[in-house]
């Protein structure tokens, strides 16, 4: 284990920690959902197993990280054709770089944006086709059957591992009449949890420090289900009796409950439909989803782009305002000194650093690297988790923090627990049940509260399985990375072709420091002069030393040039022929 084995104790004690913080926070402390702790706990306990110390789960991860990379080449694919060579580069196997080689360096835009587009396209595709919704029920059905939740909660948290707040039109027609507890865990599961489209952009960050991210990430959004559904109850306990206690339910009784106009007024004939600039549609084939998917990534990448764009512009604003309050250290009055030097470590990111710091150390990581962990995890919380994943790889890349921190933060970061989410799912569950605005707006800060410690419980159990074993992060595969083959060949390919041409042997390379000066005893018997060293080769050289007395007339000539060390440094240089 390359790190103390009391930081996977830590790790342990702190999932535990986590929902005592809950219970603090709790609406009903007398109620303490039990079953729903044991086996959301128990859950997490045993999929984390599975996952990290399981042989045959770490080599099918292993396979699906594979199998998804490829997933990911397809998306540059489509990316190069659209945007070109040096925007979009593609690994030399695929596509050699272009002779114009202007390398502009990682652009987020044309890196990040369209693996959204074609990860949107792919899972509406897999939804079409019925793939997403086996494993749905599979997960709906595990967790209702072990926590007991309503059949509603559970089938709207298995959706949240590849959707976001699409996952609560699921149970659409059951939301107006659910508990206070089931809007909140369903809301919960939306802040936990990160839709299959953006973990493509948590990838491109982290694939050379942390080849195996994307399962990972995978695992981590369906251990944070339990999660959710844990904290959420513990804040928000049940004391109601939600109408789909009795089961999941399906297509079939939700057409029932529209029928018998219990939820709302709805046709009966009424069939799903979709959007597209307005215009409703209806998905006939598998073809048109996967182009609708698209079109639906096109508006979350621009959307994105817009969140960044706004957030971090306003995080550098308020950091600005700080670094002017910081420049008052210089002023001849002492109060705005003392302002000064303050603001100088004060910053939004420290700030987030400090509220996040206890939560950072119940995870487990080191505590050599507990504020850069903290202050990584903390800025989630404005910026949304995109700059930070970039943050931990660079800060990775330049080894600030361990593999095992990378492993706890990585999975901190894996929810969308940030304030511009509020607005996303809180305004588009709203939407679904205008009804209830009041309880979803209430609801919604404590949503946001229950993803952000659901994330930090599955950081916590990262660390408990966490055994310093690098196949859990994969194979970094180091020596393809610095491509220095190719650049250096052309020398010694150079030297190589010149030395035969005088038949001279590959071991007295002149390249060689001078090691056959040791005796020389020997006169000089070549009649070759000075002028031929192969310091300065001339032109006449290959006509006129002999194949034989090269060799051997070159260490007994170096006797006779005054700077021995010399011959070395223009040897390298090729022969003009």
């Amino acid at each position: 284990m390359s790190h103390p084995w009391y930081l996977n104790l830590i790790s342990f004690f702190g999932i535990f920690g986590l929902c005592g913080i809950a219970w603090l926070f709790s609406e009903n402390k007398r109620v303490i959902p039990w079953r729903v702790m044991i086996w959301g706990i128990g859950l997490q306990l045993v999929l984390a197993f599975l996952v990290f110390q399981f042989p045959l789960t770490r080599i099918a991860l292993d396979a699906f990280s594979k199998l998804l990379d490829g997933v990911f080449a397809a998306a540059d694919f489509g990316a190069n054709f659209v945007f070109g060579d040096n925007l979009v580069r593609l690994p030399a196997t695929v596509k050699p770089a272009p002779a114009l080689d202007v390398n502009i360096g990682y652009v987020f835009a044309f890196r990040a944006l369209p693996t959204v587009i074609f990860f949107s396209g792919l899972m509406a595709l897999l939804y079409n086709l019925g793939v997403i919704q086996v494993v749905t029920n599979v997960f709906a059905k595990l967790f209702y059957r072990t926590m007991r939740l309503s059949g509603a909660e559970a089938l709207s948290g298995a959706a949240n591992i590849f959707v976001g707040i699409e996952a609560a039109i699921v149970v659409k027609p059951f939301l107006p009449k659910m508990t206070r507890s089931e809007l909140c865990a369903i809301l919960a599961c939306c802040f936990g949890t990160a839709a299959s489209s953006t973990l493509a952009i948590y990838v491109s960050f982290l694939r050379d420090v942390f080849p195996n991210i994307l399962g990972h990430l995978v695992s981590a959004s369906i251990m944070a289900i339990p999660a959710c559904f844990v904290i959420s109850k513990i804040l928000v306990p049940e004391t109601g009796v939600p109408l789909t206690l009795g089961g999941i339910p399906d297509e079939k009784a939700a057409k029932e409950l529209a029928e018998e106009n219990i939820f709302g007024e709805f046709e009966e004939d009424e069939q799903p439909q979709e959007t597209v600039a307005g215009e409703p549609i209806e998905r006939v084939s598998p073809l048109d989803a996967a182009i609708v998917g698209a079109l639906d990534g096109v508006n979350m990448a621009v959307s994105i782009a817009a969140v960044l764009i706004l957030i971090l512009g306003l995080v550098f604003l308020v950091n600005q305002t700080f670094g002017s309050l910081a420049a008052l250290k210089t002023s001849p009055q002492v109060p705005l000194q003392a302002i000064g030097h303050l603001f100088t470590i004060v910053s939004l990111q420290n700030i987030e650093g400090v509220l996040f710091y206890p939560l950072t150390i119940l995870t487990g990581v080191p505590f050599d690297e507990s504020w850069t962990a903290s202050v990584i995890i903390g800025r989630r919380l404005l910026e949304t988790a995109i700059p930070p994943y970039r943050a931990l790889a660079e800060a990775a890349q330049m080894g600030a923090v361990s593999d095992r921190t990378v492993l706890i933060v990585s999975y901190a970061l894996s929810g969308f627990a940030h304030l511009a989410s509020v607005g996303i799912f809180v305004g588009g569950t709203i939407a679904l049940i205008p009804s209830r605005r009041k309880d979803i707006s209430a609801l919604g800060w404590k949503a946001l509260f229950a993803g952000t410690l659901a994330t930090m419980m599955i950081a916590c159990l990262a660390g408990v399985f966490d055994t310093g074993d690098p196949s859990i992060l994969g194979n970094k595969n180091q020596p393809p990375v610095p491509v220095t083959t190719p650049s250096a060949s052309p020398s010694p390919s150079k030297t190589a072709i010149s030395a035969p041409k005088l038949n001279a042997p590959p071991k007295p390379n002149p390249t060689v420091p001078p090691q056959p000066t040791p005796p020389a005893t020997a006169q000089p018997t070549s009649s070759v002069p000075p002028k031929t060293t192969p310091s300065v080769p001339p032109k006449p050289i290959p006509s006129a030393v002999s194949p034989k007395t090269f060799p051997t007339a070159n260490p007994q000539r170096a006797r006779h040039i005054p700077p021995l060390p010399k011959p070395t440094i223009p040897a390298t240089k090729p022969p003009v022929p």
